[in-house]
């Protein structure tokens, strides 16, 4: 098979963003037959370089730990069949042989009297704020069209939004240019020391504290725990996780359910905060300060702790606190409308590729930090990934036909039964996953 050698532009713009050596950037190969290519923007090149910058942040902290320094990681090669297949990994599951559900009825575009609106009702405490907010007669997809149809988007977005619910208007220009990686703090103060790794587990032993939902963080995670990482994911009980989704992404790692209100629920997440090396948040900014869990707040009680934040439209501005999905992003950021078909209808991108991409620059970030051995908070968006995407990322051109998901789809047993899914590019967990919120709160590292 042939490996494709030389500088990739994309590679290595997301490999600096993220605080590596320039001259590191073109050690990352790839080979195999490509997807994604479908579009005018360069969905395949983000995804090969978010995945490619990810390995090569594997291969330092291997080289790292083994006594040596960045310059000695070994030259990463990367699969672009099994990225493509990875970036599209919910569409591959099957759970006890049935399809995923991805969008629910009320989620989608609809005509406004001056545009269009994209909706999210996936969750249902969002699909009851979406009828609250339209006064609709019945949670149908006729009642919705109805209702969107008389007003104006922005009209839509905002009374949807004011009931706690998800609607963006289409955007018909780009969004504001919005960093990829950004550097939240830093403490100065060295992490646990990190011994040798086992082959192809850099980050053995490290222990990561998940406090994300829905794709982008999961992603982040699920990979990490791949590459060795003992991960404990945190929900509230209150809000529930869709069983598909956690299907999905829960490869890699542990589910508990703590209520961080609650005294003695709190008692055990503070505990196994005290013993975490990494922090991977991804609720939009605010939201984790009231618990004293915000990166700042953080770093000071555990300043050689590696904090990792992800969330939908950055952290600055006035949308920096809405909550947002890689659906609602690719709407308001004019992406939707970028792939509207001959009849106006606004359309998608052949991934969900903010997520994934975020989800791997994320995991990349984790990595070089540790790899540094130093605490530190990261900041990264899926608007931050779009910038990229619609500003920056190099087209390379068509690359070797002959693409197929089928070597990448495995099948195992989990804690919703038997699942197909699609492999990492990274190589395959060693087990599915468990049933969401149903682990023990500890740490299975010593």
């Amino acid at each position: 098979m042939t490996i494709t050698s030389g500088w990739d532009g994309a590679t290595a713009q997301a490999w600096v963003a993220l605080g590596g050596a320039p001259e590191l950037a073109g050690r990352v190969r790839y080979r195999g037959a490509p997807g994604l290519g479908q579009g005018s923007l360069p969905v395949r090149e983000l995804a090969r370089a978010t995945v490619g910058a990810c390995a090569l942040a594997a291969a330092e902290l291997a080289a790292v730990r083994a006594g040596g320094g960045a310059a000695d990681a070994a030259p990463p090669v990367v699969d672009e069949g099994a990225v493509a297949t990875a970036f599209v990994s919910e569409r591959h599951l099957r759970v006890r042989g049935r399809e995923p559900v991805s969008f629910a009825p009320l989620s989608g575009f609809w005509r406004a009297a001056d545009g269009w609106v994209r909706t999210h009702a996936n969750y249902p405490h969002h699909e009851a704020a979406l009828v609250r907010a339209l006064r609709l007669p019945s949670a149908t997809p006729e009642a919705v069209r109805a209702a969107v149809a008389g007003l104006a988007a922005a009209e839509v977005q905002e009374r949807v939004y004011g009931e706690g619910g998800l609607a963006v208007a289409v955007a018909r220009e780009y969004g504001d240019p919005r960093p990829l990686v950004e550097a939240a703090g830093e403490s100065g103060a060295p992490g646990r020391t990190l011994g040798p790794a086992p082959a192809g587990l850099p980050a053995a032993g490290v222990r990561v504290l998940d406090l994300t939902r829905v794709i982008a963080g999961p992603v982040a995670t699920r990979t990490l725990g791949l590459l060795g990482a003992d991960v404990l994911r945190i929900d509230s009980p209150g809000l529930p996780e869709a069983a598909d989704a956690y299907a999905d992404t829960g490869f890699g790692k542990r589910s508990v359910l703590l209520d961080l209100a609650a005294t003695a629920d709190r008692a055990v997440f503070e505990g196994l905060l005290a013993e975490a090396d990494v922090v991977v948040t991804g609720y939009r900014p605010g939201a984790l300060e009231r618990y004293g869990l915000g990166a700042a707040q953080l770093l000071e009680r555990r300043p050689g702790l590696v904090v990792a934040q992800l969330c939908a439209w950055g952290w600055d501005g006035p949308w920096a606190a809405r909550r947002g999905f890689d659906s609602l992003v690719q709407a308001g950021y004019g992406i939707a409308a970028r792939y509207a078909g001959p009849d106006g209808v606004p359309g998608v991108l052949p991934a969900q590729a903010l997520d994934h991409g975020t989800g791997y620059l994320v995991a990349a970030g984790v990595l070089r930090a540790l790899a540094e051995g130093r605490g530190r908070a990261l900041r990264f968006s899926l608007a931050g990934t779009a910038s990229w995407l619609v500003r920056d990322v190099p087209a390379a051109g068509p690359g070797a036909p002959g693409y197929s998901a089928r070597p990448w789809l495995r099948e195992t047993d989990s804690g919703y039964g038997p699942l197909r899914y699609a492999a990492s590019p990274f190589g395959d967990w060693a087990a599915g996953p468990s049933r969401w919120g149903t682990d023990r709160a500890v740490w299975l590292t010593p």
